[in-house]
């Protein structure tokens, strides 16, 4: 069951990128541009997804167990470090300059267009290097007792 309900969630999310124009870089740039002609839909859609998800995870929180997990996966970490910042601003730089994130990006392999798959490629081969730099370097006292609280 909970192999069903992830398959029906990211064709619900899937599908709210499609409908939203989310897919489409030029509609996302269309958004930042705020000083050029400004798109503000992509606002619409950010304040409607906010407006679905916000009851469902207060709804969640009121739980003391999921119903289709066999334990809550809540994020355990409230600080803000540096490889978060930077991550944060790195994603935001591609999102601008690109006009895809990775979400967008993966509905937009269909299409096979050039650009999507060096886009995609790029992203892979960053989540890879990310990985193996995390890999290569011992962790610090607070990494590990994070990784053991998370189990």
């Amino acid at each position: 069951m909970p192999m069903i309900a992830s398959l029906l969630c990211g064709l619900v999310f899937g599908a709210g990128l499609l409908i939203s124009g989310m897919v489409q870089p030029t509609k996302v740039i269309g958004f930042l541009d705020i000083f050029g002609a400004w798109d503000p839909s992509l606002a619409v859609v950010m304040i409607a997804a906010l407006a679905v998800s916000v009851p469902g995870f207060m709804l969640a929180k009121g739980r003391s167990w999921p119903l289709l997990a066999a334990r809550n996966f809540w994020p355990t970490r409230d600080d803000i470090d540096r490889p978060l910042v930077v991550g944060s601003t790195l994603f935001g730089i591609g999102w601008g300059l690109v006009g895809l994130c990775p979400g967008p990006a993966l509905e937009s392999l269909a299409t096979l267009s050039p650009d999507v798959l060096v886009f995609v490629a790029a992203m892979a081969a960053g989540m890879v290097l990310r990985d193996l730099w995390q890999r290569s370097r011992p962790a610090t006292p607070r990494e590990q007792a994070l990784t053991s609280a998370d189990g």
